[in-house]
């Protein structure tokens, strides 16, 4: 139940109305018959069935052969109790996120002029979206909620905190982001209070956009780096050890940096970028300061930004230390429905020839995207969200010649981004797609997009480390292997969620958004015995 919006609430007493169905706590209420899978108290361990088709093409003949792997998944049943600290937390995503989580914890609701609006976790994919099960006796689909098919940390039980350049509380900072409406703000300040006021956060101006200098008031002192990286990695083991934790998960929102050049001898190894921050070297960036103090400390790090935070040491330190990170940058809008189009025109058969992405926004994001070096971050990793598709059928575009370096034959693809004051975290999206059809013809798509752009945002973030967290959960073991053994350092199942997902070195990068949700779908089903859902409907289309 809810409150009537009118007040603060002390207790779920006062109470009228009832909690919204992404939001309500449920017991994990499902259990596969198998001999695949057995559930005990502690874990539920599955064997699977990894089905591919290896291909030779020899004088343009295709040598088909199936292959198939058996391994075995043991996901610890009991949920960590999580804790979650947000680089920029006093940003428009991380202020948002705070106050929504305890608006949904407190059961505030509040008054709109479109009437009574009641907290929910309405944008995640984990609370809101569903996966079907299979068919019951008269054939219809069981769909259950995303996070019902293995246990997860509900989003209301996360432990908050972090740092940020701004040391404004936490109260304030949501007042200065203008982005929830001032009946839910009056209400949850007081809760956004005892949050205090942010960690001192990392500072290297070159980095950011000259613009942001005015809000740097909360800063670690000097230029050591070594310094700094010792600094964050103290503040996650006070945290955890303050809260009683079991597991942090370290979450960049900040602003989106410029590019770090890589640069052999100071980031491309683990050991050369231990020594570069050692001897604080101009091309360490902020944000791989807090990935490597994470990635030191044994806990996840997801970078929700668009820069290269993810250097190959950063990486190969991930894999030495068994540590986990995932990125790079939220995608929550126009990518989103980007990597959605241009699936579906390049599926049908039709030709796109150009995509021109124009986008618009006042909140302090779009002002520190308006400096040149933070906009071709962001430049970047909207670019490459075609890619895939555009591989994927070369009767339409040509591949590059023998030898020859790029992606050959691609659509125009052109990105703009700019800083309007006035329209604040109200982000315009306007895309055109111009596309070739039937014998010379052509076809042109407008699409409008107004969204709250950290309204969108935030569910984003409380997926991406809800998943992160069941992840370091989930052990595998190939057959004949004694041992169970964690997931790879690159969590790329966590891709659906972000622009330019950070994949293992030398593996394909997917885009196809509608790929990413079947592979994270195969997976969290893996793990319960259940094999992917099948489109095929074979039993209805025989006698």
């Amino acid at each position: 139940m809810a409150t009537s919006g009118y007040n603060t609430p002390d207790s779920q007493l006062e109470s009228i109305v009832p909690v919204h169905p992404t939001s309500a706590r449920r017991p994990h209420a499902i259990t596969v018959q198998s001999e695949n899978v057995s559930f005990t108290d502690d874990h539920i361990t599955s064997k699977f069935i990894n089905r591919g088709s290896k291909v030779n093409v020899v004088d343009g003949q295709y040598i088909v052969t199936p292959v198939a792997q058996e391994i075995e998944f043991q996901t610890q049943r009991k949920v960590s109790k999580t804790g979650l600290m947000m680089i920029g937390i006093g940003g428009n995503n991380g202020s948002t996120l705070c106050a929504t989580i305890l608006a949904n914890r407190h059961q505030i609701t509040w008054h709109t002029k479109e009437g009574l609006q009641t907290p929910n976790y309405i944008g995640s994919l984990l609370r809101a979206s569903t996966f079907s099960l299979g068919a019951d006796a008269n054939g219809q689909d069981i769909h259950v909620p995303v996070s019902d098919l293995l246990p997860m940390v509900h989003p209301n039980d996360l432990v908050l905190g972090g740092w940020d350049i701004s040391g404004v509380p936490m109260d304030k900072a949501m007042s200065r982001s203008k982005v929830l409406d001032y009946d839910l703000q009056r209400q949850v300040a007081p809760h956004m209070a005892l949050l205090g006021k942010p960690l001192p956060s990392i500072y290297y101006p070159d980095f950011i956009a000259a613009n942001q200098e005015a809000r740097a008031d909360n800063l670690l002192p000097g230029e050591d780096k070594q310094a700094h990286l010792d600094q964050i990695r103290a503040d996650i083991r006070k945290f955890k050890k303050d809260n009683e934790l079991d597991r942090v998960i370290v979450f960049w929102t900040a602003n989106t940096e410029r590019y770090a050049d890589i640069i052999p001898g100071v980031n491309d190894t683990a050991d050369n970028l231990l020594n570069a921050i050692k001897n604080s070297h101009s091309e360490v960036s902020p944000s791989t300061v807090f990935a490597v103090a994470a990635i030191l400390e044994n806990e996840p790090f997801i970078n929700g930004a668009p820069q290269n935070t993810f250097v190959p040491g950063a990486i190969e330190l991930s894999e030495r230390e068994k540590s986990f990170i995932g990125g790079d940058d939220l995608k929550s809008g126009q990518t989103k429905l980007k990597s959605v189009l241009a699936e579906f025109l390049v599926n049908a058969g039709i030709k796109p020839l150009s995509i021109a992405s124009y986008n618009h926004l006042g909140n302090n994001d779009g002002q520190n995207l308006s400096a040149e070096r933070q906009f071709k971050s962001k430049e970047i990793s909207k670019s490459s969200v075609v890619d895939d598709m555009v591989n994927a059928n070369r009767l339409l575009f040509k591949a590059p010649a023998p030898g020859e370096k790029g992606k050959g034959e691609h659509p125009g693809h052109i990105v703009v981004i700019k800083y309007v004051p006035a329209v604040g975290d109200s982000k315009r999206a306007i895309d055109e797609y111009y596309s070739e059809i039937f014998c010379g013809g052509r076809s042109v798509i407008n699409i409008f997009n107004e969204c709250e752009d950290s309204l969108l945002a935030t569910p984003l973030i409380l997926d991406l480390s809800i998943l992160a967290e069941l992840l370091t959960r989930v052990q595998y073991r190939k057959e004949g292997e004694k041992d169970f053994s964690p997931l790879y350092s690159v969590l790329s199942l966590l891709s659906y969620m972000l622009k330019a997902p950070l994949v293992k070195p030398g593996t394909e990068v997917i885009n196809s958004l509608n790929r990413q949700r079947n592979a994270l779908e195969a997976f969290l089903k893996a793990c319960i015995g259940l094999e992917g859902s099948s489109d095929l409907l074979l039993e209805t289309r025989l006698w």
